[in-house]
C-alpha cells in the first residue's frame, strides 16, 4: 500500500475511535465562551467569575453562586476544582479552602438556596449533604476522602453521579461519600463563592436516561 492511502486509512481509522469515545462517554460540556451571561448568578455579579478557554474562576467574595440555567435530574457530572496553594502553607490540614457544588437547587434564587450540598471545602471534600429545607440521607467515608484530596495546589477530578434521589461522588476515583432520598431530586446546579478562590474547569454532563 502506497504511503500516502496508509496514512489516510490510519487517520480515518484514528478519527472513527475518535468519535466512537466521544460518542461512548455522550458528555456535554456545561461551560461556553467567556461570558458569565452563560450562567445565573446570585448573590454575585460578573466581576466575582472569571471565564476563560473553559475554566472558571470564583473569586469567593461576595459569598454567592453561578449555576446552569437548565434543571437536570439523572446525569454524571464531571469537573475539576483546585484550590491556589497560599505561600508558606505548611500543613493542608489548616489550609481553611471553602466552596461547595449545589445539586437540585429550587425555589426561590437566594444565598444559600433548597438544594443537596456536595461539599468542596478542602477539609471535608465530596461530603453530602442537605440544606435550606432539603432532605438526603448521606454517608461519608472520611478515610477514602483523605486518601482521594490531593495536596493544595493540584486539581482534583470529580464526579458526581444522581439517579432518582440516589446521589454518589467520586474524587480522583475514589467514592468518597453517597446516599438516597434526594429532595428535591432535580434541578438546576452550582458552585459557591464562598470566601476562598476555586478554579473550575472540564465542567460536563452526561443526562442519564
Amino acid at each position: 500500500m502506497p504511503a500516502r492511502a496508509a496514512l489516510a486509512v490510519a487517520l480515518s481509522g484514528l478519527f472513527a475511535v475518535v468519535v466512537a469515545t466521544g460518542a461512548e462517554q455522550g458528555f456535554t460540556p456545561l461551560v461556553s465562551g467567556d461570558s458569565p451571561d452563560q450562567f445565573q448568578l446570585v448573590g454575585i455579579g460578573p466581576d466575582a467569575i472569571k471565564v476563560v478557554d473553559g475554566e472558571v474562576e470564583l473569586s469567593g467574595k461576595p459569598n454567592g453562586y453561578f449555576a446552569t440555567k437548565g434543571t437536570y435530574k439523572n446525569y454524571v457530572l464531571q469537573f475539576d476544582w483546585m484550590y491556589d496553594r497560599p505561600e508558606g502553607l505548611v500543613s493542608d490540614a489548616k489550609f481553611a479552602g471553602n466552596s461547595g457544588l449545589l445539586i437540585h437547587i429550587t425555589g426561590k434564587p437566594k444565598v444559600w438556596p433548597k438544594c443537596t450540598e456536595v461539599q468542596l471545602a478542602n477539609s471535608d471534600a465530596g461530603n453530602i449533604f442537605a440544606i435550606q429545607g432539603a432532605k438526603f440521607q448521606g454517608k461519608k467515608d472520611p478515610a477514602a476522602q483523605r486518601k482521594a484530596v490531593k495536596p493544595v495546589g493540584q486539581w482534583n477530578v470529580e464526579e458526581v453521579t444522581c439517579r432518582d434521589g440516589a446521589i454518589a461522588c467520586k474524587i480522583n476515583g475514589i467514592e468518597v461519600a453517597s446516599g438516597i432520598g434526594a429532595d428535591p431530586d432535580s434541578g438546576a446546579i452550582g458552585w459557591q463563592s464562598e470566601g476562598t478562590k476555586i478554579h473550575l474547569r472540564k465542567i460536563r454532563i452526561k443526562v442519564l436516561d
